[in-house]
């Protein structure tokens, strides 16, 4: 029999006894985290053409690397699970942060290109592995419980943020710095964001379980569509600004496309974090995968870069706020002590999709020229996401 996490219960104000209220706290602890963990992890695509000049490394190696970073991510994560029911989610993230900063320091000294690559690939991979959302679900989860959805959609707005702040940075520091140096200084401010988090982020204290993960029968139209969301989700943020300089962008004006996408992002998730007290998240998700299709259509078909600015802020509304309503989802009714190991195989699911489309993009790249391709395939993705959350199959993913 598994043990029950010890994790003193909320009452019905959302406060613990004694303490400033419990979802507050990790809302807004996390919301930092992930500013920094995803912040830095999808600066990368604002980095390609820059870091290709500066460090003599061509772009298409750089885009293979990302893709193989993300499957190390993806195939990490049945270890992080484990790392979370056995050390807990608060030492798990930190760790993660830990090793995201120091990717980017690393970055900054390495002087050839397989030194390059095993920075970003090793370092960067296992650092987002350990302080990305399975660290931030679990976190929520066992702390707020049934009320986890609202708590980690405001968390999770920090993936918005760390979208915006981070490429706008890194994009105003290329000219007057250089590669190396906003490098340098961007893993020092991650360093100095993870000292402050080590003080105030919440313990999710609990008993480590000795049975195994437990089942995800019935969510599995749930992860298939998590999956197609990823398929486009990393391709779109790390590849649309190189999309953009070969229409005609400078680099630095391609990488702000990122940034218009989090503010999209960033308004959608705080919509949703209060849309959730009235509405189901399998409702807000079908509606956001739909507008997914519409946001990779219209990036499919402009020639004039500018309308790419349209295409970005679709995609913000639809890109990072699907992963807390679908995490809301899987993680219904889980038992927190094993809530690390049962959550794994989705994001297993997730980085791999996500892998297998930054593979696909290249690959057609190299065949067309272009990324038109992959994002008509992506238009397909986006609708077969929204099909599989449809009311029907609603209906069937009832949980036992």
């Amino acid at each position: 029999m598994s043990k029950l996490p010890l994790i003193q219960p909320e009452n019905a104000t959302g406060r613990t006894a004694g303490t400033r209220p419990a979802g507050d706290r990790v809302a807004w602890s996390g919301l930092a985290a992930m500013t920094v963990s995803f912040g830095l992890n999808f600066s990368a695509g604002v980095f390609f053409a820059p870091a290709a000049a500066a460090y003599g490394v061509d772009a298409t190696a750089l885009a293979v690397a990302a893709a193989l970073s993300t499957a190390l991510t993806g195939l990490l994560q049945p270890v992080i699970g484990r790392l979370l029911d056995r050390v807990g989610a608060r030492a798990v993230l930190l760790a993660g942060l830990l090793f995201m900063a120091a990717s980017y320091l690393a970055l900054a000294v390495v002087q050839q290109t397989w030194q390059f690559v095993a920075a970003y690939l090793v370092l960067g991979g296992i650092g987002f592995a350990a302080s990305s959302s399975l660290a931030l679900t679990t976190l929520v989860g066992r702390i707020r419980g049934e009320r986890a959805g609202p708590s980690l959609a405001r968390a999770s707005t920090g993936i918005n943020l760390g979208q915006l702040l981070v490429p706008w940075a890194a994009t105003s520091l290329f000219e007057p710095v250089g590669v190396r140096a906003t490098y340098a200084l961007l893993g020092a401010a991650a360093l100095a964001v993870t000292a402050v988090l080590a003080a105030v982020l919440p313990r999710d204290r609990f008993q480590a379980s000795a049975a195994g993960r437990e089942s995800l029968r019935g969510r599995a139209r749930i992860l298939v569509s998590f999956g197609l969301h990823s398929a486009t989700l990393y391709v779109m943020v790390l590849l649309l600004p190189k999309h953009a300089v070969e229409l005609g962008w400078t680099a630095v004006d391609a990488g702000r496309l990122v940034a218009v996408a989090a503010v999209a992002a960033g308004i959608t998730s705080a919509v949703t974090a209060r849309l959730l007290r009235r509405r189901r998240p399998e409702t807000l998700l079908r509606i956001l995968h739909l507008v997914r299709a519409l946001s990779l259509a219209t990036v499919a078909v402009v020639t004039d870069p500018a309308a790419l600015v349209a295409g970005a802020a679709l995609f913000g509304v639809a890109s990072f706020p699907v992963i807390p309503l679908t995490m809301a989802v899987v993680s219904r009714g889980l038992d927190a002590s094993r809530m690390g190991r049962t959550l794994a195989p989705g994001w297993l699911v997730h980085q791999l999709s996500a892998a297998a489309g930054l593979v696909v993009a290249t690959g057609l790249h190299a065949l067309s020229g272009g990324y038109r391709a992959y994002f008509t395939l992506g238009l397909l993705l986006s609708v077969a996401a929204a099909a599989l959350v449809s009311p029907t199959n609603e209906r069937q993913e009832q949980h036992p």
